[in-house]
């Protein structure tokens, strides 16, 4: 009698597929680095406040990414940039994440509200965002949870056109259709059926929304709209450009926006490292 080897469940497959593509896996490690120095900043570099002695300095042995005019350390900026940025983008990711499920999931399953909810996502996806944002942030103020509402806010249109897409695909299967016989309630057969479908594009989506939420949070505290008093990528480059340091201190805003160039290449490649690993017809 011969045995036959039991066949990989399509989560196995999607790993092993994923975990022999360099660019994921590289992207992943990235992404873990940054996360970990969001975590342990404290560890990593003082909480940067203050008055220092060393004004404008370049980067060195004694500062790595150098000084500001007030002789604030760059390196400790960033750092401790990577906490407030990473989690205003994580906050409005997931907000953003909620929201656009369950839109997308009631407009897929309950035919009547289809109509007005697709078209709610149509004109949500057409207006111009980053003035409405601005806008919003202005008359808000200045906040780290404001920063996240409002990023949120118009950050859950993309994810509930493509939740809803594939949740379409899901209803009309003949287990969906079963379910309802047997006298399934709708809030029964969404979680147990539409949920589970919908979870691979969800996790797409939280990677790619989180780096668009660093990139908006990044634009609105650039422009001012940011925390006053927390640290992150954009509020960095924020304070180069009130204290004139664009031009004359290279160093002051090149850290900063490599840290954000770093993070959005990073995500983008994971997701799609990711999307190849779970489509069959790539691997």
């Amino acid at each position: 009698m011969t045995l036959t080897a039991a066949e990989p469940t399509p989560r196995r497959r999607t790993w092993e597929a994923f975990r022999r593509n360099p660019l994921g896996t590289g992207s992943a490690a990235v992404l873990i680095l940054l996360i970990l120095v969001a975590v342990c900043a404290p560890l990593i570099a003082p909480f940067p406040e203050g008055y220092g002695t060393d004004t404008s300095q370049p980067p060195s042995g004694a500062h790595w990414f150098g000084t500001d005019d007030i002789g604030q350390d760059v390196f400790a900026q960033v750092v401790w940039g990577t906490r407030v940025s990473i989690m205003v983008g994580v906050s409005a990711s997931i907000l953003a994440i909620v929201i656009g499920l369950l839109v997308g999931v009631a407009a897929a399953y309950f035919r009547r509200l289809d109509t007005p909810l697709g078209v709610l996502i149509d004109l949500s996806l057409s207006l111009p965002v980053l003035p409405l944002m601005i806008l919003v942030a202005a008359l808000a103020g200045p906040s780290v949870r404001t920063l996240v509402v409002v990023i949120a806010l118009f950050s859950w249109p993309e994810v509930a056109r493509v939740v809803r897409s594939q949740a379409l695909a899901i209803v009309p299967l003949p287990y969906v259709s079963a379910a309802r016989v047997v006298g399934g309630s709708a809030t029964w057969i969404i979680r147990k059926h539409l949920f589970p479908g919908v979870i691979p594009v969800v996790g797409v989506s939280v990677v790619l929304t989180t780096s668009r939420a660093v990139l908006a949070e990044a634009g609105l505290s650039f422009l001012g709209l940011g925390d006053p008093n927390s640290w992150s990528w954009g509020a960095i480059l924020h304070k180069a450009q009130m204290s004139g340091s664009l031009a004359s201190a290279w160093w002051t805003t090149l850290f900063p926006s490599f840290a954000i160039l770093l993070l959005v290449v990073a995500t983008t490649l994971l997701s799609v490292a990711y999307n190849d690993a779970r489509n069959h017809r790539t691997r």
